[in-house]
């Protein structure tokens, strides 16, 4: 009885030792300083030959559209109504990407560190700030209806000649959330673009963004209950972004710096843009409420490395070495699918529910998406984050599938 007790004894200490090492050999998550860290492909478990077909198969497949961005614009958004550009634009370079497996990057291509237009891949950062809101208790809950946060808007003109009489009666201070339907918005809605915002900002029209294929709807339609019908809708991109600066009061790209991008090792080559009559004056300063992408001009210029970096920081759930920058409570709402769009969860995360977006993709992978294309490709399951710039839209899952396919 008693040998039985030493040896059970026994028994336990030795698996207690070798779980003991086996924790000290699991290998740590590696989070990359300023220089970022490159593997072989083989280190990774990666076939270097399969890797260069998914980068060859990116570059072959550049989209066909003009690498002028003000040309690319008036060839399609500007030809909607009040579609001018009212942003800066930036042309873009060729085809680019990199690929990042277990956090140490095994592939690029093209012109990694040149900063260019991301688009509406800016709506991930914009939502990244009022989730820093949130997690500040700025934001109380995300069912909070917007209205009750927002104090009048003073908007910035310089001073006009002739008599105050002349502008008698003109709007002076701008109220987003006035409207009884407005009223009933809440920042969900606003992120999960479910809100039906009606009205006009920087002087575009929100029925003008994507307009009705019927005119005869664009001012007369009934409005959606907020949250039940899913559009997008940049107009209303930028509504959110002008009240994410209000709550904040100082400008979101400060915001970002320095609670995202500084943490993160992001270069000083990243830019976030507005247009060019989206100035307030908050708290006796002038300053300028940034877009949520580039559909009329203005949103991120950047460059892939610092696009990875966020996609990396999404990926490990908003964790960068041993401190949370965003709440794993805001990345899990992030992530969570839309009801009237479950393809969609925060903008901009565009989730593979039921692999509908990229049937090669586990269906919990999700991508961060702008015009152009540009994809932050972002797979938990095998421990990948890609950026892809420049790809015929169409192609994506191509790639995708050609990526995952180097798997050994």
């Amino acid at each position: 009885m008693r040998r039985s007790f030493f040896i059970v004894l026994l028994i336990s200490i030795a698996a207690s030792v070798f779980s003991q090492k086996k924790k000290e050999v699991s290998p740590a998550i590696y989070y990359p300083d300023k220089e970022w860290i490159h593997k072989k492909p083989e280190e990774v478990g990666m076939d270097a030959a399969k890797v260069k077909e998914a980068v060859d198969f990116a570059i072959s497949h550049e989209v066909n559209n003009p690498r002028s961005m003000e040309q690319n614009h008036y060839q399609t958004f500007g030809k909607e109504p009040f579609g001018d550009a009212i942003g800066p634009m930036k042309d873009r370079g060729a085809p680019t990407g990199i690929i990042i497996k277990n956090g140490y990057i095994i592939a690029e291509w093209g012109e990694p560190m040149r900063p260019d237009m991301a688009h509406s891949v800016t709506k991930s950062f914009l939502s990244a700030t009022v989730g820093l809101a949130y997690d500040h208790g700025l934001i109380k809950s995300i069912s909070d209806t917007v209205y009750k946060y927002l104090a009048p808007i003073q908007l910035y003109s310089p001073i006009e000649t002739g008599n105050k009489a002349d502008r008698f009666g003109k709007l002076e201070l701008l109220e987003l959330f006035s409207t009884p339907h407005n009223k009933t918005i809440t920042w969900s809605d606003m992120l999960r673009q479910t809100s039906d915002w009606e009205g006009t900002l920087w002087g575009k029209p929100d029925w003008a963004d994507r307009p009705s294929a019927d005119p005869k709807e664009w001012l007369t339609r009934k409005r959606n209950t907020p949250g039940s019908v899913y559009e997008y809708n940049d107009t209303r991109v930028n509504v959110l972004a002008l009240a994410a600066l209000n709550v904040w009061r100082k400008p979101l790209p400060q915001v970002l710096k320095e609670n995202i991008m500084d943490e993160i090792h992001a270069s000083s080559t990243w830019r976030w843009y507005g247009y060019d009559n989206a100035w307030i004056v908050l708290d006796g300063r002038i300053v300028q409420s940034v877009s949520g992408g580039g559909h009329w001009g203005g949103g991120m210029i950047i460059n892939a490395y610092d696009m990875a970096r966020f996609g990396y920081l999404t990926l490990r759930n908003g964790k960068w070495n041993e401190k949370q920058l965003v709440s794993e409570e805001w990345l899990k709402w992030s992530t969570t699918p839309t009801p009237a769009q479950t393809g969609y969860g925060f903008m901009n995360y565009f989730l593979n529910t039921n692999k509908k977006d990229l049937p090669s993709a586990p269906a919990t992978a999700y991508t961060h998406i702008g015009n152009g294309t540009n994809m932050i490709y972002v797979d938990k399951e095998n421990d990948i984050v890609a950026i892809v710039r420049w790809i015929d839209n169409k192609s994506l899952d191509g790639f995708v599938s050609a990526l995952l396919k180097a798997i050994k």
